[in-house]
Protein backbone atom coordinates (compact mmCIF):
# COMPACT_ATOMS: atom_id res chain seq x y z
CA UNK A 1 0.00 0.00 0.00
CA UNK A 2 2.27 2.72 -1.39
CA UNK A 3 0.10 5.91 -1.41
CA UNK A 4 -2.56 4.70 1.52
CA UNK A 5 -4.41 8.24 1.32
CA UNK A 6 -5.15 8.18 -2.42
CA UNK A 7 -6.65 4.67 -1.63
CA UNK A 8 -8.86 5.57 0.75
CA UNK A 9 -9.92 8.45 -1.14
CA UNK A 10 -10.36 6.64 -3.83
CA UNK A 11 -12.65 4.14 -2.06
CA UNK A 12 -15.17 6.67 -0.27
CA UNK A 13 -18.12 7.00 -1.17
CA UNK A 14 -19.16 9.93 0.75
CA UNK A 15 -17.01 11.55 2.81
CA UNK A 16 -13.41 12.49 3.06
CA UNK A 17 -12.05 14.33 6.06
CA UNK A 18 -8.72 15.43 7.14
CA UNK A 19 -7.70 16.49 10.37
CA UNK A 20 -4.30 18.12 10.40
CA UNK A 21 -2.53 19.26 13.97
CA UNK A 22 1.29 20.06 13.38
CA UNK A 23 2.53 23.83 12.53
CA UNK A 24 5.35 22.05 10.18
CA UNK A 25 5.82 19.40 7.80
CA UNK A 26 8.99 18.35 5.72
CA UNK A 27 10.68 21.63 6.05
CA UNK A 28 13.03 20.18 3.80
CA UNK A 29 10.38 20.34 0.94
CA UNK A 30 12.05 22.54 -1.69
CA UNK A 31 9.05 24.31 -2.93
CA UNK A 32 8.45 25.59 1.20
CA UNK A 33 12.16 26.44 0.65
CA UNK A 34 11.30 28.52 -2.89
CA UNK A 35 8.39 30.40 -0.97
CA UNK A 36 10.42 31.22 2.23
CA UNK A 37 12.78 32.95 -0.53
CA UNK A 38 9.76 35.42 -1.52
CA UNK A 39 7.92 32.88 -4.34
CA UNK A 40 4.37 33.38 -3.71
CA UNK A 41 1.74 31.51 -5.85
CA UNK A 42 -0.99 34.41 -6.22
CA UNK A 43 -4.03 32.15 -6.76
CA UNK A 44 -2.84 31.10 -10.07
CA UNK A 45 -2.64 27.59 -10.49
CA UNK A 46 -0.23 27.84 -13.15
CA UNK A 47 2.80 28.57 -10.92
CA UNK A 48 1.75 25.96 -8.58
CA UNK A 49 4.45 23.00 -7.71
CA UNK A 50 3.93 19.92 -10.36
CA UNK A 51 2.77 17.82 -7.66
CA UNK A 52 -0.03 19.36 -7.38
CA UNK A 53 -1.68 18.29 -10.68
CA UNK A 54 -2.16 14.47 -9.37
CA UNK A 55 -3.62 15.89 -6.32
CA UNK A 56 -6.00 18.25 -7.87
CA UNK A 57 -7.19 15.71 -10.70
CA UNK A 58 -7.40 13.27 -7.73
CA UNK A 59 -9.87 15.94 -5.57
CA UNK A 60 -11.75 17.22 -8.43
CA UNK A 61 -12.90 13.24 -9.59
CA UNK A 62 -13.54 12.84 -6.06
CA UNK A 63 -16.07 15.98 -4.87
CA UNK A 64 -17.56 15.41 -8.97
CA UNK A 65 -18.18 12.00 -7.55
CA UNK A 66 -20.21 13.63 -5.16
CA UNK A 67 -17.52 12.88 -2.15
CA UNK A 68 -17.36 15.76 0.39
CA UNK A 69 -13.69 16.32 1.16
CA UNK A 70 -12.93 18.70 4.17
CA UNK A 71 -9.72 19.69 5.63
CA UNK A 72 -9.09 21.44 8.71
CA UNK A 73 -6.47 22.71 10.49
CA UNK A 74 -5.34 23.03 13.64
CA UNK A 75 -2.68 25.56 14.08
CA UNK A 76 -0.82 27.74 16.49
CA UNK A 77 -1.18 31.69 16.35
CA UNK A 78 0.80 33.34 15.73
CA UNK A 79 1.41 31.13 12.50
CA UNK A 80 4.71 29.43 11.46
CA UNK A 81 6.05 29.74 8.08
CA UNK A 82 4.91 26.68 7.13
CA UNK A 83 1.05 27.43 7.76
CA UNK A 84 1.48 30.91 5.72
CA UNK A 85 2.87 28.97 3.36
CA UNK A 86 0.30 25.99 3.01
CA UNK A 87 -2.09 29.26 3.47
CA UNK A 88 -0.60 30.55 0.36
CA UNK A 89 -1.39 27.52 -1.39
CA UNK A 90 -4.79 26.76 -0.43
CA UNK A 91 -6.29 28.02 -2.87
CA UNK A 92 -6.04 25.79 -4.83
CA UNK A 93 -7.42 22.97 -2.85
CA UNK A 94 -10.44 24.95 -2.76
CA UNK A 95 -10.50 25.14 -7.14
CA UNK A 96 -9.99 21.08 -6.18
CA UNK A 97 -13.49 21.05 -4.42
CA UNK A 98 -11.71 20.58 -1.04
CA UNK A 99 -13.51 22.35 2.20
CA UNK A 100 -10.87 23.92 4.11
CA UNK A 101 -11.20 25.30 7.50
CA UNK A 102 -8.51 26.90 9.96
CA UNK A 103 -9.00 26.29 13.77
CA UNK A 104 -6.49 28.24 16.37
CA UNK A 105 -5.04 25.68 19.16
CA UNK A 106 -6.55 28.07 21.70
CA UNK A 107 -9.74 27.35 20.32
CA UNK A 108 -9.35 23.62 20.05
CA UNK A 109 -8.20 23.30 24.01
CA UNK A 110 -11.31 21.69 25.62
CA UNK A 111 -11.69 19.60 22.46
CA UNK A 112 -10.94 15.68 22.75
CA UNK A 113 -8.53 14.88 19.93
CA UNK A 114 -6.59 11.94 18.38
CA UNK A 115 -2.85 12.82 19.16
CA UNK A 116 -2.04 12.68 15.20
CA UNK A 117 -2.80 13.78 12.09
CA UNK A 118 -5.59 11.59 10.51
CA UNK A 119 -7.67 10.92 7.07
CA UNK A 120 -11.32 9.25 8.01
CA UNK A 121 -13.53 8.18 5.04
CA UNK A 122 -16.93 7.39 5.06
CA UNK A 123 -17.18 7.52 9.16
CA UNK A 124 -16.25 3.79 8.73
CA UNK A 125 -12.07 4.32 8.52
CA UNK A 126 -9.23 6.34 9.74
CA UNK A 127 -5.70 6.14 8.73
CA UNK A 128 -3.69 7.97 11.37
CA UNK A 129 -0.40 9.53 10.20
CA UNK A 130 2.70 9.17 12.25
CA UNK A 131 5.19 11.99 12.02
CA UNK A 132 8.75 12.25 13.30
CA UNK A 133 9.58 15.67 15.42
CA UNK A 134 10.87 17.93 12.37
CA UNK A 135 7.35 16.88 10.37
CA UNK A 136 8.70 13.46 8.59
CA UNK A 137 6.32 10.85 7.85
CA UNK A 138 7.25 7.85 9.79
CA UNK A 139 3.92 5.57 9.34
CA UNK A 140 0.71 5.26 8.79
CA UNK A 141 -1.97 3.05 10.42
CA UNK A 142 -5.47 1.87 9.59
CA UNK A 143 -7.60 1.42 12.19
CA UNK A 144 -11.43 0.86 11.86
CA UNK A 145 -12.70 -0.20 15.69
CA UNK A 146 -16.18 1.43 16.24
CA UNK A 147 -14.61 3.68 19.64
CA UNK A 148 -11.91 4.58 17.06
CA UNK A 149 -13.77 6.03 14.60
CA UNK A 150 -16.72 7.76 16.83
CA UNK A 151 -13.65 9.82 18.56
CA UNK A 152 -12.28 10.91 15.21
CA UNK A 153 -16.07 11.38 13.91
CA UNK A 154 -17.14 13.66 16.71
CA UNK A 155 -13.40 15.22 17.28
CA UNK A 156 -13.53 16.04 13.43
CA UNK A 157 -17.43 17.79 14.07
CA UNK A 158 -16.07 19.93 16.89
CA UNK A 159 -13.52 21.16 15.09
CA UNK A 160 -15.21 21.74 12.12
CA UNK A 161 -18.06 23.56 14.03
CA UNK A 162 -15.52 26.13 15.50
CA UNK A 163 -13.40 26.67 12.47
CA UNK A 164 -13.07 29.66 10.20
CA UNK A 165 -13.70 28.91 6.50
CA UNK A 166 -10.71 29.43 4.22
CA UNK A 167 -11.93 32.16 2.43
CA UNK A 168 -12.20 34.37 5.88
CA UNK A 169 -9.26 33.05 7.46
CA UNK A 170 -5.77 35.55 7.44
CA UNK A 171 -3.04 33.80 9.09
CA UNK A 172 -1.78 35.78 11.77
Amino acid sequence: MKFPVREGISKAQHSAVHLEMRDSYTPDDPEFARWRAGYRYHSDPARLPDWWGTWHDLAQETTARGVVMRRARIISEPTTDYIRYEHDLTFANVAAGELVRWLPRRKAADIPLPGTDLWMFDSESVLFTYFSGVGEVVDREWRTEPEVVQLVASAFDLVWSRATPHEEYEPV
